[in-house]
């Protein structure tokens, strides 16, 4: 069978079992709803985007408003009540964040209140550091329900859909650099210049990676390009680049967890600690066996929390749990002395685009 051919088979395959975790966890592929079938039509139809209260009060309700606006795992739908022309309060509903960052992203919640219509539009509020997914779906769910109350229900334009705050521009800047000049030059100082970037930008300053909180919650809700171009250009490089023969372009040259091991690793040129063939072998074994189990686990539902373990989550500080913060410790001291310990030896979702270039190698 042609190596192409095998790619596409291998791709397919690990499509179709994040499909299937996905329907496990959300009930959902791609926004369609299987749930939505095993309940009452009635009850499925149910939502009115605009209600009036007896004491005059309007109610917004963003949840058919948003439905292409994507938090970190999921929609945020929210209510956003109004009277005498100015927002009251903004509600969340019920969503699939974890609880973590949501926590840190409901701090703009207060952020409209008592402000007019157009006041309330022209607000410059930005997104919470550590949250910035949650944040930019509470945001731009505010904005559409407010434009809806001013009967400007119509579909946001392009520039409206993409976030152009500072953080946002930035992340985009280093992933595109990330994406292309590695194309072209391999100069180890700009590497390391890179690097840098992932970590301050893409990792501490905006956290934006690919875990298996954001690919399940793409398959399960769907992606729109515009609103999440960063995490777009990351899935190109980590899923599209390897058909092309660069296998590990998003890994080496974009994730923020695999440029901070490898600086971390530059602490220490000298005293590495040597791995004979046969334990680096069993470690692979081990990560393999890991993801295997892993997957078992997701798409059956049994413990499909243990996506909110990644070490990626540490980019977090502020909404990161102490074992998370505690695991990624371990691994960037340990990097110090073994090159990028947690990519080769445990990282489920570097397997999984290993898996999806060509299983069973």
């Amino acid at each position: 069978m042609p190596q192409k051919v095998k790619h596409i088979l291998s791709f397919l395959t690990c499509l179709i079992v994040l499909a299937v975790a996905a329907l496990t966890k959300e009930g959902k592929v791609f926004g369609h709803d299987f749930k939505a079938h095993k309940t009452d039509s009635t009850t499925t139809q149910s939502i009115d985007t605009l209600q009036t209260l007896s004491d005059g009060t309007i109610v917004i309700n963003s949840a058919l408003l948003c439905k292409d606006v994507q938090g970190y795992a999921g929609p945020v739908p929210l209510k956003v009540y109004m009277k005498d022309g100015k927002v009251q309060k903004v509600e969340v509903l019920q969503n699939s964040e974890t609880p973590d960052f949501f926590d840190e992203a409901k701090q703009l919640l207060t952020a409209w209140d008592g402000k007019t219509t157009d006041e309330a539009l022209a607000a410059k509020v930005d997104a919470v550091s550590g949250a910035t997914y949650t944040s930019r779906a509470i945001i731009t769910g505010v904005q559409r329900s407010l434009h809806y109350a001013k009967a400007d229900a119509e579909k946001p334009r392009l520039w409206q859909q993409i976030d152009h705050s500072l953080p946002a521009l930035a992340a985009l800047l280093v992933v595109l650099l990330g994406a292309i000049v590695p194309l072209f030059t391999k100069n180890k100082w700009w590497r390391m210049v890179q690097m840098a970037l992932n970590v301050a930008v893409l990792g501490f300053w905006t956290g934006m990676f690919i875990d298996y909180s954001l690919l399940i919650n793409y398959v399960a809700n769907g992606l729109n390009p515009w609103t999440s171009i960063v995490p777009l250009v990351m899935l190109i490089t980590a899923f599209v680049y390897p058909f092309f023969g660069k296998k590990t372009h998003y890994c080496t040259h974009i994730c923020p967890c695999g440029s901070l091991q490898d600086l971390a690793g530059k602490l220490n040129t000298r005293h590495k600690w040597k791995m004979s063939k046969r334990l680096t072998a069993q470690l692979d074994l081990f990560r393999r066996i890991l993801w295997a189990v892993l997957m078992v686990l997701l798409v059956t539902g049994v413990w499909a929390s243990w996506m909110n373990y990644e070490i990626f989550v540490a980019f977090i500080i502020q909404s990161a749990s102490w074992v998370v913060l505690a695991l990624a410790t371990l691994f960037m001291v340990l990097a110090i002395w073994v090159p990028r310990p947690y990519c080769r030896f445990v990282c489920p979702t570097g397997t999984l685009f290993k898996q999806a270039q060509h299983l069973g190698k």
